[in-house]
Protein backbone atom coordinates (compact mmCIF):
# COMPACT_ATOMS: atom_id res chain seq x y z
CA UNK A 1 0.00 0.00 0.00
CA UNK A 2 1.87 3.51 -1.06
CA UNK A 3 1.97 5.60 1.71
CA UNK A 4 0.83 9.75 1.75
CA UNK A 5 3.97 11.47 2.59
CA UNK A 6 4.42 13.33 6.02
CA UNK A 7 5.35 16.81 5.88
CA UNK A 8 6.39 19.97 8.12
CA UNK A 9 7.22 23.68 7.34
CA UNK A 10 10.55 25.07 8.89
CA UNK A 11 11.28 28.98 7.31
CA UNK A 12 9.18 28.28 4.51
CA UNK A 13 10.85 25.31 3.35
CA UNK A 14 8.64 22.40 3.00
CA UNK A 15 10.35 19.09 4.41
CA UNK A 16 8.59 15.71 3.43
CA UNK A 17 9.27 12.47 3.50
CA UNK A 18 7.73 9.77 0.78
CA UNK A 19 7.88 6.16 -0.37
CA UNK A 20 9.82 6.08 -3.47
CA UNK A 21 12.91 5.48 -5.92
CA UNK A 22 14.90 8.71 -5.69
CA UNK A 23 16.37 8.12 -9.45
CA UNK A 24 12.81 9.83 -10.69
CA UNK A 25 12.80 12.60 -8.99
CA UNK A 26 12.28 15.87 -10.69
CA UNK A 27 13.88 18.14 -7.40
CA UNK A 28 16.54 20.53 -8.60
CA UNK A 29 19.43 18.05 -7.17
CA UNK A 30 19.09 14.96 -5.68
CA UNK A 31 22.01 13.23 -3.14
CA UNK A 32 23.98 10.32 -3.99
CA UNK A 33 25.17 8.05 -0.44
CA UNK A 34 28.27 7.98 -2.33
CA UNK A 35 31.54 6.07 -1.62
CA UNK A 36 34.92 8.07 -1.26
CA UNK A 37 36.12 7.29 -5.10
CA UNK A 38 32.93 8.45 -6.45
CA UNK A 39 32.99 5.37 -8.56
CA UNK A 40 29.20 4.44 -7.97
CA UNK A 41 28.57 1.16 -6.04
CA UNK A 42 25.66 -0.65 -5.19
CA UNK A 43 22.34 0.62 -3.13
CA UNK A 44 21.68 4.37 -4.31
CA UNK A 45 24.84 4.95 -5.41
CA UNK A 46 24.73 2.37 -8.21
CA UNK A 47 20.89 2.93 -9.37
CA UNK A 48 22.15 6.99 -9.70
CA UNK A 49 24.74 5.96 -11.68
CA UNK A 50 22.99 3.65 -13.66
CA UNK A 51 20.09 5.93 -14.57
CA UNK A 52 22.24 9.28 -14.82
CA UNK A 53 24.77 7.37 -17.35
CA UNK A 54 28.41 8.38 -18.02
CA UNK A 55 28.23 12.04 -18.02
CA UNK A 56 27.91 11.93 -13.97
CA UNK A 57 31.13 9.12 -13.93
CA UNK A 58 32.64 11.59 -15.93
CA UNK A 59 32.35 14.71 -13.85
CA UNK A 60 33.04 12.17 -10.49
CA UNK A 61 36.39 11.19 -11.85
CA UNK A 62 37.11 14.50 -12.76
CA UNK A 63 36.60 15.79 -9.43
CA UNK A 64 38.68 12.03 -7.67
CA UNK A 65 41.80 13.62 -10.43
CA UNK A 66 41.86 17.30 -8.77
CA UNK A 67 41.12 16.71 -5.03
CA UNK A 68 41.51 12.82 -4.21
CA UNK A 69 38.76 10.74 -2.37
CA UNK A 70 36.04 12.52 -1.11
CA UNK A 71 35.93 12.79 2.90
CA UNK A 72 33.54 11.24 5.19
CA UNK A 73 31.16 14.19 5.95
CA UNK A 74 31.92 15.87 2.21
CA UNK A 75 29.80 17.18 -0.74
CA UNK A 76 30.50 17.47 -4.58
CA UNK A 77 28.22 18.23 -7.39
CA UNK A 78 27.84 16.85 -10.52
CA UNK A 79 25.15 17.12 -13.13
CA UNK A 80 22.15 15.08 -13.23
CA UNK A 81 23.10 13.59 -16.84
CA UNK A 82 20.19 11.72 -17.97
CA UNK A 83 17.99 11.92 -14.55
CA UNK A 84 15.15 13.98 -14.88
CA UNK A 85 16.90 16.30 -11.93
CA UNK A 86 20.03 18.92 -12.91
CA UNK A 87 22.14 17.90 -10.53
CA UNK A 88 23.25 14.97 -8.19
CA UNK A 89 25.34 16.25 -4.77
CA UNK A 90 27.24 13.32 -3.93
CA UNK A 91 28.16 12.93 0.05
CA UNK A 92 29.90 10.07 1.89
CA UNK A 93 28.26 8.94 5.35
CA UNK A 94 30.28 6.90 8.12
CA UNK A 95 30.36 3.69 8.18
CA UNK A 96 28.58 2.16 11.83
CA UNK A 97 31.16 1.22 14.12
CA UNK A 98 28.84 1.36 16.94
CA UNK A 99 27.99 4.62 17.59
CA UNK A 100 30.92 6.32 19.83
CA UNK A 101 33.44 6.76 16.32
CA UNK A 102 31.80 10.31 15.25
CA UNK A 103 29.49 8.58 13.70
CA UNK A 104 26.45 11.08 14.27
CA UNK A 105 28.51 14.09 14.04
CA UNK A 106 29.75 12.72 10.30
CA UNK A 107 25.85 12.02 9.11
CA UNK A 108 25.23 15.71 10.32
CA UNK A 109 28.03 16.85 8.50
CA UNK A 110 27.03 15.21 4.94
CA UNK A 111 23.25 16.39 5.25
CA UNK A 112 24.45 20.08 6.02
CA UNK A 113 27.10 19.77 3.03
CA UNK A 114 24.82 18.63 0.60
CA UNK A 115 22.27 21.24 1.88
CA UNK A 116 25.10 24.10 1.93
CA UNK A 117 25.72 23.08 -1.95
CA UNK A 118 22.55 23.35 -2.96
CA UNK A 119 21.80 26.94 -1.07
CA UNK A 120 25.43 27.90 -3.04
CA UNK A 121 23.76 26.83 -6.29
CA UNK A 122 20.52 28.66 -5.74
CA UNK A 123 18.87 25.26 -6.04
CA UNK A 124 14.95 25.71 -4.73
CA UNK A 125 14.52 21.50 -4.27
CA UNK A 126 16.33 18.37 -3.81
CA UNK A 127 16.03 14.76 -2.54
CA UNK A 128 17.85 13.19 0.02
CA UNK A 129 18.09 9.28 0.68
CA UNK A 130 18.49 7.39 3.97
CA UNK A 131 22.10 8.02 4.16
CA UNK A 132 24.41 5.43 5.27
CA UNK A 133 21.96 2.97 6.49
CA UNK A 134 22.08 0.45 3.60
CA UNK A 135 25.72 -1.11 3.46
CA UNK A 136 27.50 1.00 6.02
CA UNK A 137 24.92 -0.25 8.71
CA UNK A 138 23.96 2.60 10.60
CA UNK A 139 20.69 2.12 12.53
CA UNK A 140 17.83 3.65 10.71
CA UNK A 141 15.88 5.50 13.38
CA UNK A 142 19.12 7.09 15.12
CA UNK A 143 19.79 7.84 11.22
CA UNK A 144 16.28 9.48 10.42
CA UNK A 145 16.61 11.38 14.20
CA UNK A 146 20.38 13.09 12.52
CA UNK A 147 18.58 13.97 9.16
CA UNK A 148 15.88 15.84 9.86
CA UNK A 149 17.64 17.68 12.92
CA UNK A 150 20.18 18.69 10.75
CA UNK A 151 18.04 19.28 8.22
CA UNK A 152 16.08 21.88 10.53
CA UNK A 153 18.75 23.43 12.45
CA UNK A 154 19.94 24.47 8.66
CA UNK A 155 16.78 25.83 7.14
CA UNK A 156 16.63 28.04 10.32
CA UNK A 157 20.05 29.17 9.99
CA UNK A 158 20.30 29.49 6.34
CA UNK A 159 18.23 31.88 3.89
CA UNK A 160 14.69 30.95 2.82
CA UNK A 161 16.14 29.74 -0.57
CA UNK A 162 15.02 26.75 -0.91
CA UNK A 163 11.65 25.54 -1.56
CA UNK A 164 11.34 22.03 -1.15
CA UNK A 165 13.38 19.19 0.70
CA UNK A 166 12.23 15.97 -0.13
CA UNK A 167 13.66 12.61 2.18
CA UNK A 168 12.36 9.86 -0.81
CA UNK A 169 12.60 6.31 1.55
CA UNK A 170 13.15 3.09 -0.71
CA UNK A 171 11.40 0.49 2.02
CA UNK A 172 8.51 0.44 4.45
CA UNK A 173 10.97 0.09 7.48
CA UNK A 174 13.20 3.41 6.71
CA UNK A 175 9.82 4.99 6.05
CA UNK A 176 8.27 4.29 8.67
CA UNK A 177 11.68 5.20 11.00
CA UNK A 178 11.45 9.10 9.09
CA UNK A 179 8.00 8.57 9.34
CA UNK A 180 8.30 8.62 13.65
CA UNK A 181 11.10 11.22 13.42
CA UNK A 182 9.24 13.88 10.83
CA UNK A 183 6.72 13.80 13.52
CA UNK A 184 8.29 14.17 16.80
CA UNK A 185 10.13 17.10 14.97
CA UNK A 186 6.78 18.48 14.09
CA UNK A 187 5.82 18.59 17.54
CA UNK A 188 9.02 19.92 18.61
CA UNK A 189 8.96 22.91 16.22
CA UNK A 190 4.95 23.30 17.47
CA UNK A 191 6.40 23.51 21.00
CA UNK A 192 9.10 25.62 20.23
CA UNK A 193 7.21 28.18 18.56
CA UNK A 194 4.36 27.98 21.18
CA UNK A 195 7.17 28.99 23.85
CA UNK A 196 7.91 31.47 22.40
CA UNK A 197 4.94 33.30 21.63
CA UNK A 198 4.40 32.50 25.65
CA UNK A 199 7.11 34.62 26.57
Amino acid sequence: MTKLPAATTINKTKLSITLGDITRQETDAIVNAANPGLMGGGGVDGAIHRAGGSAILQECQQIVSRQGHLPTGKAVITTGGNLKTKYVIHTVGPVWHGGNKGEARLLASAYYESLRLAVDRNLKSISFPSISTGAYGYPVDPAAEVALKTTALFLKEAPATLNEIVFVLFDTKTYNAYSRAIKDLHYQLAKEDYDETDC
